[in-house]
C-alpha cells in the first residue's frame, strides 16, 4: 500500500470534502520554491504552502538554527522560568515593530495570537473597571478558526454551524476603493455607542476572504477614529507580516500604530507553529497590578518553545539580509507588470496587487464565491503545469516565497495565461 492509499485510510485533510477531493500529491522534499512529490516531480510553490514559507522550504540557515537549539533545549514550562531563544526573539522583534510596542506574549499559531489579542482587549478595559465590551471587524475578514478568531471574521458558510455560539460583532464594510466613506460612516456609527472596545482588522488585504486590498489612507483615518474615541485597534498581521506588503508590516504603511499586533505564518519562515501577540505598554499596565485578578490568564502548553523560537531568530536573520528586500521588491515589480497585462483580458474581473501579493478576480459569471465551480478546475489545471496555486473559489493569487526565481515566476504567470486562454476557448 502506497503512502496516499495509507492517508485516505486514516488522516482528514483541512478544508477538505474528504468524499469528494482527489487523492493528495505524496511529497518528498522541498528546496528553494520547489515541493518534489514521491515520483520526483517537481512543483513551484507559488503560496508558500498557505503563506508561511517566506524563504523557501529547508533552508539551511533556519535548519542550522533548529538542529543547534535542539543539541541544548528543547522544551520547557515559560511559567516561571525562560530561556535565552524566547528573550532573544522578543527583543528582535520590538526593535522591528512600531515604537509603542513594548511587551511579546507567546503562542502557537494564528488564530490564537488572534485568540490573545481580543482577551487583552476585552480584559484591558474590565481590568480599569470601564464598561467596554463590543467588538467592531470588517466585513469578509477571516481571524482564524477558534471561537473568539471566528466571532470576529465574516459571517458566512465556512462558520454557519458555530454561528449560536460566537458572540455579537459589529462588522464594517470593507474600505475598498469607492466605498471608503460608507465604511468611515458606519464605524462612527458604531462608536456613538460609547462601548466600543476594540477594532481589529486585517490591514492592507483580506487573505482568505479573496485577498481583498484597500489603501493605507483608509486605515489611517480608520485608525485616527479608534485614537479619539480610545479603541483598542488590534492588528492581525499573521497573513500580511514580515515583507508581504512591502514593508516589515503592513502597519508600517500608516503614521497611526494599532496598540496590538498579532504575528504568525512567516514568523518562522515556514518551518515550526509559532505565534506572537505584541502590545503597547499602556495595554501591559492595565495587567501589571497587585491584584491577582488582573492577571492574564492565557497559555499554551509549547508557549515560546526554544526550537520554535531559534527558527523564528533564524527566519529573521534572513530579513535582514539587503537580498531578501532586494526580492521583495523584484517580485513587486513583476506583480505590477502581470497587473497590467491582465487587468484588461476579458475575462479577468480585476487584477490587484499589494507588495509580494498578486490576485486575479476571474469572471466567472457571478460574484465572487469560494464554492464556485471553477476553483477545481483552476487547481487542477495549475498542477498539471507543475505549479501549486490553490485558489479562492474565482480568486487566483500569487504569494511565493521570496527566494523564487525570475524563471519561476514567468512559469506560474504563463500558467495563468494559460488558464485564461483555456477558459476563454472552453478548454476548461
Amino acid at each position: 500500500m502506497n503512502l496516499v492509499e495509507r492517508d485516505r485510510q486514516m488522516i482528514w485533510h483541512p478544508y477538505t470534502q474528504m468524499k469528494t477531493a482527489d487523492p493528495p500529491i505524496a511529497i518528498a522534499r522541498g528546496e528553494g520554491a520547489l515541493l518534489f512529490d514521491t515520483e520526483h516531480h517537481p512543483y513551484i510553490d507559488a503560496i508558500s504552502s498557505w503563506w508561511v514559507c517566506l524563504h523557501g522550504h529547508s533552508h539551511p540557515h533556519i535548519a542550522k538554527r533548529i538542529q543547534d537549539q535542539l543539541a541544548s533545549l528543547d522544551h520547557v514550562i515559560f511559567a516561571g522560568f525562560t530561556h535565552a531563544p524566547a528573550v532573544e526573539l522578543a527583543d528582535r522583534l520590538l526593535q522591528r515593530l512600531p515604537e509603542n510596542q513594548s511587551r511579546v506574549f507567546f503562542s502557537d499559531n494564528g488564530s490564537t495570537a488572534v485568540e490573545i489579542g481580543i482577551k487583552m482587549a476585552i480584559q484591558y478595559w474590565v481590568n480599569r473597571g470601564v464598561e467596554k465590551r463590543r467588538i467592531v471587524a470588517l466585513e469578509n475578514g477571516y481571524h482564524g478558526d477558534t471561537f473568539g478568531a471566528m466571532s470576529v471574521g465574516g459571517r458566512g458558510a465556512f462558520v454557519e454551524p458555530f454561528e449560536p455560539f460566537l458572540f455579537d460583532v459589529t462588522h464594517l464594510p470593507v474600505p475598498t476603493p469607492g466605498n471608503e466613506e460608507k465604511t468611515l460612516a458606519a464605524f462612527q456609527s458604531a462608536l456613538r455607542s460609547k462601548d466600543v472596545a476594540a477594532f481589529i482588522f486585517e490591514p492592507l488585504v483580506q487573505g482568505a476572504g479573496g485577498m481583498i486590498m484597500y489603501s493605507s489612507e483608509i486605515l489611517q483615518r480608520l485608525l485616527a477614529l479608534c485614537r479619539q474615541h480610545e479603541v483598542i485597534a488590534i492588528a492581525d498581521e499573521v497573513m500580511t507580516g514580515f515583507g508581504r506588503c512591502g514593508r516589515f508590516l503592513a502597519v508600517d504603511h500608516q503614521e497611526i500604530a494599532p496598540d496590538i499586533i498579532c504575528l504568525s505564518k512567516g514568523l518562522t519562515g515556514g518551518t515550526l507553529p509559532m505565534g506572537v501577540t505584541t502590545c503597547s505598554g499602556s495595554i501591559y499596565e492595565a495587567f501589571h497590578s497587585e491584584n491577582r485578578a488582573h492577571t492574564f490568564f492565557h497559555g499554551h502548553s509549547f508557549t515560546a518553545n526554544p526550537v520554535g523560537c531559534a527558527a523564528a531568530l533564524g527566519s529573521l536573520d534572513l530579513l535582514e539580509r539587503d537580498s531578501c528586500w532586494e526580492n521583495v521588491r523584484r517580485i513587486e515589480a513583476r506583480h505590477k507588470e502581470q497587473v497590467d497585462l491582465l487587468g484588461n483580458h476579458p475575462l479577468v474581473r480585476d487584477a490587484r496587487h499589494t507588495g509580494t501579493i498578486l490576485a486575479i478576480e476571474i469572471d466567472s459569471g457571478g460574484k465572487t464565491s469560494y464554492f464556485s465551480g471553477l476553483r477545481d478546475r483552476l487547481y487542477r489545471f495549475f498542477l498539471g503545469k507543475g505549479v501549486l496555486l490553490r485558489p479562492l473559489g474565482n480568486v487566483v493569487y500569487v504569494l511565493p516565497p521570496y527566494c523564487i526565481s525570475d524563471e519561476q515566476l514567468e512559469t506560474v504567470y504563463q500558467s495563468i495565461h494559460g488558464a485564461l486562454e483555456a477558459l476563454a476557448q472552453q478548454r476548461l
